[in-house]
């Protein structure tokens, strides 16, 4: 009997990605204008980018239900299987709290972890969870294992602009607009399971030089799953990120995984973000 890997759609994984690991997903949705998505499935995130920026009505999210979770514990562990659900940070969405209340039906069959984290925070200790269990490792020790090292996680964010923070009541307007005339570029962060702003840098060169600063503060655990990301329609920014930051990586990694942020997160990044996910040689800031 093998243990299966349970995560929401938040984690951003690709189909191909998905096929390979054989991951599963509960989906959120998105809602513009009245008119409802299921998250990966009905809109992609390319499509869901030329609606936001075409759109003067930021969309909506909405976590998943306690029966999406318990149609998928019901029927990965209708063989024999067991599960290990991780989840959007339960400060983020109720999603969590759904699956807690679906996993009760299949005691000794499903742990819910709390990633305490979002995107493509949440995807690398999802990839960790999924190494462990392919490595032979039952579902409670890999449950376990994923609790002591999840507060190792760091996901930094440089966004393009402050305006969807803005939109979605993150900040105040004036706020907004003084971003806006300085090129302020905000840099956030997970801290216990919450959003935080940790830097402003104005410009791209500087916040790009911020992000750098920050992967170096912590450290990379190279031997330990990582990957970048971005949002909107093109991953220009990044490219140019990665070839300016290659002092980061060169020699340490063979390839770095790029991944796009999908809807639900995206909807409060706003396109032009660029992200850096991974296991830090020191534990988050929790303070």
């Amino acid at each position: 009997m093998a243990v299966r890997i349970l995560v929401d759609s938040t984690f951003d994984f690709t189909d191909e990605q998905l096929s390979l690991t054989g991951i599963e997903v509960v989906r959120l949705h998105v809602n513009f204008g009245g008119e409802d998505f299921v998250d990966g499935v009905d809109i992609t995130p390319a499509g869901f980018y030329e609606r936001l920026i075409e759109s003067d009505v930021l969309p909506t999210t909405s976590q998943a239900a306690p029966a999406d979770f318990s149609e998928a514990f019901g029927r990965l562990t209708a063989n024999g299987d067991t599960v290990v659900c991780l989840t959007i940070s339960s400060k983020l969405s109720g999603t969590y709290q759904s699956a807690v209340i679906a996993a009760e039906d299949y005691a000794g069959s499903v742990r819910v972890v709390d990633s305490l984290n979002v995107a493509l925070g949440a995807q690398i200790l999802a990839r960790y969870a999924y190494r462990l269990a392919a490595g032979g490792l039952g579902m409670d020790a890999v449950a376990d294992e994923l609790e002591r090292v999840k507060g190792c996680v760091h996901i930094i964010a440089l966004l393009d602009t402050l305006e969807y923070l803005k939109r979605g009541g993150r900040i105040s307007a004036a706020a907004a607009a003084v971003g806006g005339v300085f090129s302020i570029k905000p840099v956030i962060t997970i801290r216990e399971g919450a959003v935080a702003v940790i830097g402003k840098a104005r410009g791209s060169k500087n916040g790009e030089n911020l992000l750098s600063q920050l992967i170096e503060k912590y450290g990379v655990d190279f031997s330990m799953p990582y990957v970048l990301g971005y949002t909107g329609l093109s991953d220009a920014l990044l490219q140019k990120y990665k070839a300016d930051s290659a002092r980061l990586w060169t020699g340490y990694a063979k390839d770095l995984p790029v991944s796009v942020v999908g809807s639900v997160v995206g909807t409060h990044a706003g396109p032009g973000a660029i992200a850096v996910a991974f296991f830090g040689l020191r534990e988050r800031e929790e303070n």
